[in-house]
This record gives C-alpha cells, structure tokens and sequence, in this order.
C-alpha cells in the first residue's frame, strides 16, 4: 500500500505522528516526513527513531509556503495538525480558527498543487454538535476539506476525513494525569463523576485513517464504533490497576466540556453507511441547484438517532482495566509503579 511511497504527516511530533511511524516505519515505505513547528520534540524524534526513513520538516500549517515547501513529491497526506485543548481553544478561539481552520485549508491548497494522491484529515468527535471553541472549528475544519473535495478530481487527489472520540493515553489527556496524581499521593480529579467518553488506543486511531485511506472517496468522513465508559469507572481502573486507594474528587465541569459526546449527529446517522466496524457519512454531492432534489431526492434511514457516548457499548470497570493492559504505556507504567 505504501511501497515506494511518501507520506507527510502534519503535526507529526504529537501521538498519532507516533503512533503511525510504529505502524510503518519497518515496512516498504519509501519516506516520511514529520511537520511540525516544535524542533525540540523533532530532535527528540530523531534521536529515538534513528531512522533514514524519517525526514523532518519545521514549519506551521498557519504558513502556506512552509507546507508547500514540504509537499514536494508527496504520494500521500495524514493532517494531524491541530489545536485540541478544549479549555485553551475557549480562551483563545482565534488561535483555534487559525490553525484548525486556515491551517487546513492552506494544507489542502498545497496538497492539490503538488499532485497529492490522497490526503486524510483527522478530526474529533466535539465537532458534531459542538458547544465550544475547539469543537466549533473542528466543525468547520471538516467543512472546509469536504468544501476543498470538490474542486480537484479524486483520481487526482482524493481529500476524505476521520472523527473519533478520546484516545487513551495520547498526549494532554486523562489517564497520564491519573496517574501523575497517584504517583503523588493526591485525590484523582474528575469533572463529573457520570460524564460519559468514548474511548479507543491508538492503534485503534490508525486502524480509522487506513481505512478510510482504503476506502474513502472524496467528501467522505469515517468514525469508528467505539465502546465509552463514564469518568468515575475510568478513573476506578486506574486506581485498581495501580492498586491503591487514592480518594476520587470531582471538580465540575471545564470550560466547553459536555457530559456526553457523538460521533454522528442525528442528521448524518440517517444517511451514513454502516461498513461493519465503521459508519461512513458519504458526501452530499448536490450543487446549490437543489431545488429539484425536493421532487426527485429519496432518502433511505439507517439509524434513528444520533450515535453518542450515551448511547453506545457502556464498558465496566473489569472491561476498561483489560483494554488499559493493552497499552505499552500502561505496562510501563505498571513496571516502574510495583518497582518502588
């Protein structure tokens, strides 16, 4: 799939950048490419990986002549660039609008003049009904690439995204500060004890991109069905994985969080396509000559409802535990914690 390929990948240097250099790096592809504005953490790349493979590119999705300076013979594009702290986002809105919003359209610009082959945009599940900052320009995010799908023929470069929910252990979230607090002896600090997430690893978050690579079509976006569980039973995993009694302390909900999240609004789960272990929501290719479409359109239903956090596989505190073990991170962290 990848032989003799490269890839670019934006905001590289972040957990799926890792995540998706584990998965490729020892397989027949030609290069990949890392952007991203941090040179430290591309140091700190570069000396983990140690590979001929990996090139590093510094530059900001916000700077079109820096990506364009990267796109140079790329096959194919994983845009993972993006402001994603939900509180900083509802501080600073425009610095979310810059990057997830223009950075995007600068990427997609600059795919299209180098003659990318494919290009797949990463994006969350706070974009379908969102209620804050970040969620708001994901949104718009995802409009603009579907937008971007129409004016360049798929045969020569197909533009198509992902949405997927919490991913555990990435970088910024949950289950790192869990920890830290237990190794320091402090309350666990959760925002409220009932608010539900969906969850998946890493691998899972690849496993989404490739297969949209595989099988997306321009406009398409992808999500994958994930189980969720409540913060109060994440929170009891961890304390039972590391097997210690730290108290549980809630301290309300953050600026922009919801109590649940959907990955399919109500709208699109009426037309997405249910693929197996995916829904794919295709893209709506009528013009603003729609008029007709009222006497001649049909809709088929696929589902009645959204698709949220409230309503899928709810996991136990046993099934959250089994799925945390699955994680590298967790084992080490395990290693490290009964080695004291």
């Amino acid at each position: 799939m990848f032989k003799d390929k490269t890839l670019l990948i934006t905001g590289g240097t972040g957990s799926f950048g890792n995540a998706a250099l584990s998965r490729f790096l020892d397989t027949d592809i030609k290069e990949i490419r890392i952007f991203s504005r941090d040179e430290k953490k591309q140091d700190d790349m570069r000396r983990v990986y140690n590979s001929p493979k990996i090139k590093y590119y510094i530059g900001d999705v916000r700077n079109p002549q820096s990506i364009r300076d990267a796109m140079f013979r790329v096959d194919y594009v994983f845009h993972a660039a993006a402001l994603k702290q939900v509180p900083s986002c509802e501080f600073f809105p425009l610095e979310a609008v810059m990057t997830n919003c223009i950075g995007t359209d600068n990427v997609l610009s600059a795919a299209i003049a180098a003659g990318v082959k494919k290009v797949i945009c990463l994006s969350t599940d706070k974009a379908a009904y969102p209620v804050n900052a970040m969620g708001t320009s994901k949104a718009m995010m995802e409009k603009i690439f579907i937008a971007k799908s129409r004016t360049v023929e798929e045969e020569k470069t197909m533009i198509c995204g992902t949405r997927y929910g919490n991913v555990m252990c990435s970088r910024g979230s949950v289950i790192p500060l869990f920890i830290e607090q237990i190794k320091a002896g402090k309350p666990l600090t959760i925002t409220e004890p009932g608010m539900t997430r969906f969850i998946m690893n890493l691998e899972e978050a690849v496993e989404l991109v490739l297969y949209a690579f595989r099988h997306g079509h321009s406009g398409d976006i992808f999500v994958q069905k994930s189980p969720a569980c409540t913060i109060a039973e994440l929170a009891q995993a961890v304390k039972e994985l590391f097997d210690v009694k730290n108290e549980m302390k809630a301290i309300g909900i953050r600026h922009g969080e919801k109590m649940y999240e959907t990955l399919l609004t109500k709208e699109e789960a009426a037309v997405a396509v249910d693929t197996g272990n995916f829904y794919c929501v295709p893209s709506d290719n009528r013009d603003l000559n729609y008029a007709r479409y009222f006497a001649e359109g049909k809709t088929d239903n696929h589902l009645t409802e959204e698709y949220n956090s409230n309503n899928t596989e709810r996991l136990t505190a046993a099934q959250i535990k089994e799925k945390l073990l699955q994680l590298d991170y967790i084992q080490e962290e395990l290693k490290n914690w009964t080695q004291k």
